[in-house]
């Protein structure tokens, strides 16, 4: 099969012909159709969350935003069989662990996650354990690229929303940084009845977040973002999504809160923190903020997330800005270097 193999950290990835994957017993071949370039393959790339325990071993296919076909099952494999249309949450589960059981099959950590700890969907052909509970059918509205625009951006924005935060109709919810997830989050609140704040740094970015529905827009380099949110929205957002993942977004993101609010922290740290954020603890303690974590997005949430992209109420695909064939997805990690991407990167061609 046709891969783009990264061989060393921040060098470009090479493309090289490598051994057709055949499945176990539990497990199926996807034949990938599309493929989103991720932010979080732009760390692995950069070679980020050592600090969290990851280290990849080289060489390694990256990729975990993709909708396929199913082209071999193993032989204990149930409930999909091959030619079945299909998505898989970046998060591989094992059904069978308290968290599965429990309906939190996102921080199951049976298989790790696919596109880093296994090679993913920069691949061709992508191997995918525990198929029978990692392989999620899509309905036929759903295309494939929307498949790999719902990948984790998506629908990690989707479960931080809707199962985490519990937005209310018409609550301010501020969104900082307008990458992939932040466009995702002003899509999807906007739908859901909130009034959305965006604040980023890039003058096209909050374009696109207008026309997703944000009814205001924040230039952080160009004015106090925490004043203008507090501005807008009569004394702080209920709800601050950090959809990028550093200091200079979180901070200000648990500042522009009201009382009460939540802050839901869906971006990881880079190289700078580590890991490790500064918060105001005493402030959140006095007018019991929360600030919560917010990683992908369990099965039990997909039914929902696809049957509002199904009847044309959320369209993730509107968020793809560009297609490309595989021989260029080293040109878009290069570009998020100095976030020079706006929208969504598809890889649909080998």
């Amino acid at each position: 099969m046709k891969a783009a193999v990264m061989m060393q950290f921040r060098e470009p990835l090479e493309i090289q012909e490598l051994p057709d994957p055949t499945p176990g017993p539990t497990d199926a071949v996807v034949r990938v159709e599309s493929c989103g370039i991720c932010r979080t393959d732009w760390h692995v790339w950069q070679g980020d969350w050592a600090w969290i325990g990851l280290n990849v071993k080289f060489p390694h296919v990256m990729g975990h935003e993709f909708g396929g076909v199913v082209e071999a099952v193993g032989s204990d494999v149930q409930g999909v069989k091959p030619g079945e249309r299909v998505t898989v949450p970046f998060h591989l589960a094992c059904g069978r662990c308290e968290y599965c059981y429990s309906g939190r099959s996102n921080i199951c950590n049976a298989h790790g996650v696919i596109g880093v700890h296994s090679h993913g969907g920069f691949g061709r052909l992508v191997l995918v354990p525990a198929a029978g509970i990692n392989l999620v059918r899509l309905p036929d509205e759903v295309d494939f690229l929307s498949a790999a625009a719902i990948g984790c951006r998506y629908m990690t924005a989707y479960h931080a929303l809707v199962d985490r935060a519990n937005i209310r109709p018409g609550e301010w919810v501020a969104v900082f940084g307008i990458g992939g997830v932040g466009l995702s989050a002003v899509q999807i609140a906007t739908v859901l009845g909130a009034q959305v704040v965006a604040i980023d740094i890039g003058e096209s970015k909050l374009a696109m977040a207008r026309k997703e529905g944000a009814a205001a827009t924040v230039n952080a380099a160009q004015e106090d973002p925490v004043a203008a949110v507090k501005a807008v929205t009569n004394g702080g957002a209920g709800v601050t999504v950090d959809a990028l993942g550093s200091a200079q977004t979180a901070l200000p993101a648990l500042r522009s809160l009201r009382k009460a609010g939540r802050h839901i922290q869906i971006g990881l740290t880079s190289q700078a923190e580590k890991g490790k954020l500064s918060v105001p603890a005493d402030v959140m303690t006095l007018q019991e903020m929360s600030f919560i974590g917010s990683v992908g997005c369990p099965t039990t949430s997909y039914p929902g997330l696809l049957a509002l992209i199904a009847t044309g109420k959320l369209d993730p695909k509107r968020l793809v800005t560009d297609t490309i064939p595989i021989e260029q997805a080293s040109d878009v990690l290069s570009s998020m270097t100095n976030f020079a991407t706006v929208g969504f990167n598809v890889i649909t061609a080998w």
